[in-house]
């Protein structure tokens, strides 16, 4: 059997900036004796309605109305996420986030070191499912040497059936669901301390639609 773990950053390593106060990494899940296909090409057909085929689903720019959402109208983009999260409903996964608050953090050296701890105590407190699996394959896009470094030092040194993959996200939809979870994992840290941008609040509506209909769901996905 094969767990597959789709990683995704969101924030850099360096020094603190009030606009992206935290740093956040998330995991996603998914045992591949859980068939996702149907749900998969359903998601695919469903973009494809929206003249979107093939298209790689990136959340941050999609709230922010940047890069190639600039053009699209408050409802499309949010038809875009809507789909997102039907989809990351019917599937069968699991997810987890560790993150740092940088403010606290001197360097990227201790900043490193506290998403490491982070990172062991995850799979020290699910050795047992990990252990399950005769293999355990990690997929990042390597977008930023230092998550790269935590998670193959600390995979390698807890676990002995793992391997590496380097991914271009828009060849995996997974990939697509870890961007977004590290945007809600955001999102949400910035709701609970009062922070939430302009576009943030605009996309969301209110603070209640934006824990019904996005922190909630995803919620119950977590491991």
């Amino acid at each position: 059997m094969e767990l597959s773990v789709f990683v995704d950053e969101s924030g850099d390593f360096g020094e603190y900036d009030y606009h992206a106060p935290y740093y956040i990494i998330s995991l996603v899940f998914h045992n591949q004796s859980n068939d996702i296909q149907f749900d998969l090409s359903h998601f695919n057909d469903e973009l494809a309605y929206l003249n979107l085929s093939n298209h790689c689903v990136h959340a941050g720019p999609i709230i922010r109305s940047e890069e190639e959402y600039k053009g699209m109208s408050l409802d499309e983009r949010r038809k875009i996420l809507k789909k997102l999260m039907a989809f990351i409903r019917h599937i069968d996964i699991s997810y987890k986030t560790i993150y740092i608050e940088k403010k606290h953090i001197k360097d990227s050296i201790e900043a490193t070191g506290k998403l490491s701890k982070q990172l062991s105590s995850l799979i020290r407190e699910n050795m047992d499912l990990f252990c399950s699996f005769d293999v355990v394959k990690i997929y990042y896009d390597n977008g930023q040497v230092e998550v790269t470094r935590v998670l193959s030092s600390v995979f390698n040194a807890l676990l002995e059936n793992v391997e590496f993959r380097k991914v271009i996200p828009s060849q995996y939809r997974l990939f697509q669901v870890a961007d977004l979870i590290c945007t809600l994992k955001l999102t949400e840290l910035k709701l609970e301390n009062h922070t939430l941008s302009k576009s943030e609040k605009a996309f969301f509506e209110d603070e209640r639609t934006l824990k019904k209909n996005y922190l909630k769901p995803i919620k119950k996905k977590e491991l």
